[in-house]
């Protein structure tokens, strides 16, 4: 949870935010600077995948081995899931998600268009919000300055990122599109949706 400020905005009922988006679109900085400016609760995806260097397990991911993912869709205890890229899994834990907004407060996730699918059947009253590069061009530009990869697995994931944004705008799970030209513009267009929502819900 991060520090200062009063419970979450809108004070009654919580919100689950969910916010998604292809690889490079700049996810994780959208989505730590709108906990920051929403006092929300981040929530930790669980997934199969080995950590990395710069992974902080329990803050980035809570990271399992395959069986226990299995027993955890088992005992229903994920609120989504998938398999990324047909090798990982991912999923949301159930129990913080739903323990923080009866807390009344706002819960992002950062999942997948498998996942927002999921969350869309589930949990109708959730915010689901999918970030746009502003153009192939530019999202090829933002995988190749990552350099954590070659050029063939930057294609992949080019090619892969295309089939995402595709999928989102056919799957009408989402409630908004926001192009993330410059950080700050679309963390504040993130923010005001969220305020917006949780307002009507007080009306």
């Amino acid at each position: 949870m991060t520090p200062g400020g009063d419970k979450s905005e809108g004070g009654g009922g919580g919100l689950l935010l969910v916010i998604s988006g292809p690889s490079g679109v700049g996810k994780t900085t959208i989505t730590r600077q709108v906990v920051q400016c929403m006092n929300a609760v981040f929530s930790v995806s669980a997934t199969t995948r080995p950590p990395t260097a710069a992974d902080v397990p329990g803050r980035d991911y809570l990271f399992v081995d395959r069986a226990e993912f299995e027993r955890m869709i088992a005992a229903g205890e994920l609120l989504e899931h998938a398999t990324v890229f047909g090798k990982y899994c991912y999923g949301t834990p159930r129990r913080p998600v739903e323990q923080a907004l009866a807390q009344g407060r706002v819960v992002l996730l950062e999942i997948d268009v498998q996942g927002a699918l999921q969350i869309r059947r589930n949990l109708p009253g959730a915010l689901l919000i999918f970030l746009l590069p502003p153009d192939d061009r530019i999202l090829l530009e933002r995988l190749k300055k990552r350099a954590r990869e070659g050029v063939d697995e930057i294609n992949r994931r080019f090619a892969e990122a295309k089939k995402e944004i595709a999928l989102a705008r056919d799957s009408g799970a989402y409630d908004l599109f926001f192009v993330n030209e410059r950080v700050e513009k679309c963390v504040e267009e993130v923010c005001d949706a969220a305020r917006n929502r949780l307002q009507r819900g007080d009306d």
